[in-house]
């Protein structure tokens, strides 16, 4: 019966500030983990999206060369259609009774030579923008190219980092997990969490180490170091905000992540 209420009785100070300490070493060895792979996770989303718009710039060339080939199509049928108006117009001419007729014919014939030479002028202007932008999309497939070289080589090299570092991870994780009830206090675990996420170096948790805060190394007067040995409540820096502990309490966190 004692056995069954000490494991229900809620945990001492010092059990709490020791598994969050046990709890930040294990966190602080999966950033170690993380921090292996660098800024590849990152280089390679980055190189993933760049592919991605350079096949969308590639689609938008490709839409507008087909759009300039329709335009210069309706140019060449409008030259066509003008040629056989000439024509006609010009068999007309042998057939004419008047002055007045032939002048009428001739300024036809002249209007429809000029719309062809206009038409002629566009279909150039079209075709210099069809190579132009097949110029780019060779530039732009080219530098794809390029890319997915490159992307492949950083995938590779991330999968391999990944592979060799997932199992031992994995299984900090579920440390960390199975941890965070020790802490029996979701306030001080919230707490922790935040100031995690808000730390550059990713410590909650620090030592008191030469006098100074482990995180912001800013000067403890000597009363908050006795109450920070004394584990009777969770003291925090009031600089940084990180929760303090002391050296002895650390070692004995440490010695405990060891066993298992």
């Amino acid at each position: 019966m004692a056995t069954e209420k000490k494991a229900t009785a809620p945990r001492t100070v010092e059990e709490r500030l020791k598994a969050l300490y046990e709890l930040q070493t294990i966190l602080t060895e999966v950033d170690r983990i993380r921090n292996i792979r660098g800024e590849l996770p990152l280089e390679v989303k980055d190189l993933s999206d760049t592919i991605t718009g350079l096949h969308s710039r590639v689609g938008r060339y490709q839409s507008e060369v087909d759009a300039l080939q329709a335009q210069r199509t309706a140019e060449q049928n409008k030259i066509a259609n003008k040629q056989l108006l000439i024509e006609r117009y010009r068999q007309q001419l042998d057939n004419v009774r008047n002055n007045h007729e032939f002048d009428n014919l001739t300024k036809e014939i002249e209007y429809e030579t000029l719309e062809i030479e206009l038409a002629e002028k566009t279909i150039g202007e079209i075709e210099r923008n069809i190579e132009n932008h097949r110029n780019e999309i060779a530039a732009t497939e080219a530098e794809i190219t390029d890319q997915t070289h490159i992307l492949e080589e950083k995938k590779a090299a991330l999968e391999n980092i990944v592979s060799e570092t997932r199992a031992e991870e994995e299984n900090l994780q579920v440390r960390a997990k199975k941890l965070e009830p020790l802490v029996d206090d979701e306030r001080l675990l919230q707490a922790f969490k935040r100031i995690r996420s808000n730390a550059r170096n990713g410590l909650g948790v620090v030592i008191v180490d030469r006098n100074a805060c482990g995180g912001c190394f800013n000067r403890i007067p000597p009363q908050k170091q006795i109450e920070i040995k004394m584990h009777k409540k969770v003291i925090v820096c009031e600089y940084c905000g990180r929760i303090m502990v002391d050296p002895e309490l650390a070692e004995e966190a440490i010695a405990e992540v060891g066993k298992n």
